[in-house]
């Protein structure tokens, strides 16, 4: 009888270990397929409205399930970044930025001439414009942006500083507005990865430009994951020189002299 139950109680054992092990590796997988939900949530978001936009333009790709920090629209691969509001303006005008992006050494290097016509594009606060106002004297800089917020503010500064060679344009998500063949250089920092158009926008600046004429892109280097900026607002040098390629411009160089952004020129042959 006792080797009897011996058998019974050793065979309901081993059972039970087969029993458990497929439950515990159960519960296991269960357990990570939450912990990826429940961190997925914080980066991920699900808008099904996106897919009504899928054969809008034969240029982009629309994905329902997408970052939090995009638009659910992929150029080239790429996922399009939101826009900063106008509400976050003093973030463009704060004091650490003179030592995080270093904005004298990036205008040094921009070969500007006194009579130069340039676009800052996607200009904000006015920054930069102001910066390269003082560049161009006998030049001029029409500082484009999309919120009409934005070209408010620069106004203010203009009339306080009696800066008479900046021109405000109002630009749209597919056109700055430009005047055609007239603009020497196009400056962007830290805007082309927020275009909701970029192939159309890129088309028009083109326009904007006679042979010769340079695009100048400064953007925080996505090759890098230490550099503390959300990685939809970085970019990586190939991906900006296909999608400058892709509209027709010459990558000429690149200089890394900036402590966080690549600074990438290209010329209108």
């Amino acid at each position: 009888m006792l080797s009897y139950n011996l058998i019974i109680t050793n065979y309901f054992l081993s059972n039970t270990k087969n029993f458990m092990k497929p439950l515990k590796i159960l519960l296991f997988s269960l357990t990570l397929l939450v912990a990826f939900l429940l961190l997925g949530s914080q980066f991920l978001t699900y808008d099904a409205s996106i897919i009504s936009e899928k054969n809008s333009s034969p240029y982009y790709d629309y994905h329902a399930l997408h970052s939090r920090d995009g638009i659910g629209k992929f150029y080239l691969g790429r996922e399009i970044a939101k826009v900063m509001g106008h509400q976050e303006f003093l973030w463009l005008e704060r004091p650490s930025r003179e030592q995080q992006e270093n904005p004298q050494k990036l205008l040094e290097v921009l070969n500007i001439k006194p009579t130069d016509t340039i676009a800052d594009i996607g200009a904000g606060s006015g920054y930069f414009s102001f910066r390269l106002a003082s560049l161009v004297p006998d030049g001029k800089v029409f500082a484009v942006d999309i919120q009409p917020e934005m070209l408010d503010i620069i106004d203010f500064f203009k009339k306080e500083n009696e800066v008479n060679n900046i021109e405000t344009i109002l630009g749209t998500i597919k056109n700055p507005n430009l005047p055609k063949n007239m603009v020497d250089i196009v400056l962007m920092v830290d805007a082309y990865h927020e275009f909701e158009y970029p192939r159309e926008m890129m088309d028009n600046i083109v326009t904007s430009l006679p042979p010769g004429g340079k695009v100048i892109l400064a953007e925080y280097r996505r090759e890098n994951p230490l550099i503390p900026i959300k990685t939809l607002h970085k970019m990586t040098e190939k991906q900006v020189k296909n999608e400058m390629d892709f509209v027709g411009l010459t990558w000429e160089k690149t200089e890394e002299i900036l402590p966080q952004q690549h600074l990438i020129f290209f010329t209108k042959i």
